[in-house]
């Protein structure tokens, strides 16, 4: 009977396991803008976003990606993350790149000017962003940590195809090869933190700015939504998150 009552005190005193938590961190391309039905104004979070869809299948979930978020800006995200989350997603570093930057100068200014504000961008990449992301990755590990930590990363912008007319072949592909070396820098942070990459060039790789079906808008109004996922590629991020 003693035996039974201490394990019983045991069960009642031990900690109650976590409810399954899920926080969703990151910029526009985690937010969902370009990807339409958005539920609130300046962080353009969609309902058709891949947090959203995978926030379905929690009981809790924080949906606090943001457009526009940096590595710098991202801190403000971090009030979402507790002990008890189970699971974060990130989608960040292009805004540190100036990526809004680099996109205007190729649309706006010729092939020399988009080729040398590429160029900027990848120098910085290399020698800035690790460190940036080291530090990202740390201090959600030290905020959550009971969560698993998933890294998606950015897809090629373009689908090389003849007579596209969004940009010039050389601008498309010096944008095309600055996702490839983004990609590569956020691939080895992530494992330097532990955390699980999520590559989503190939699922894009038909699906680009001047494919048949794109999941990537090209130049459009609200210009805010260009050159972000739409609808069909946030789903596609979903797909990879969850595979």
């Amino acid at each position: 009977m003693g035996l039974m009552a201490g394990v019983l005190v045991a069960a009642l005193l031990a900690p109650a396991p976590f409810a399954p938590e899920y926080v969703a961190l990151g910029d526009s391309y985690a937010s969902g803008a370009g990807a339409g039905s958005y539920v609130d104004g300046a962080c353009r979070r969609s309902a058709n976003a891949y947090p959203a869809l995978r926030g379905k299948d929690f009981p809790s979930f924080k949906f606090a990606a943001c457009s526009g978020a940096t590595t710098k800006s991202l801190r403000s995200q971090f009030r979402a993350l507790t002990p008890a989350t189970t699971l974060v997603t990130i989608t960040i570093g292009g805004n540190d790149l100036g990526f809004v930057d680099v996109l205007t100068t190729c649309v706006l200014k010729s092939d020399h000017a988009c080729h040398k504000r590429v160029e900027k961008a990848r120098q910085f990449a290399r020698d800035q962003l690790p460190g940036r992301l080291d530090a990202t990755y740390t201090a959600i590990r030290e905020a959550a940590p009971n969560a698993e930590l998933v890294v998606l990363g950015y897809p090629r912008l373009f689908t090389h195809v003849d007579g596209c007319r969004a940009l010039s072949t050389m601008k498309r592909v010096s944008l095309n090869d600055a996702a490839d070396e983004l990609s590569g820098v956020i691939s080895e942070a992530a494992g330097r933190a532990g955390a699980r990459y999520v590559d989503v060039r190939e699922a894009f790789a038909d699906h680009g700015v001047c494919s048949r079906e794109p999941w990537i808008n090209a130049l459009v109004n609200p210009t805010g939504d260009s050159y972000h996922p739409n609808r069909a590629g946030q789903a596609a991020y979903f797909t990879a998150l969850t595979a």
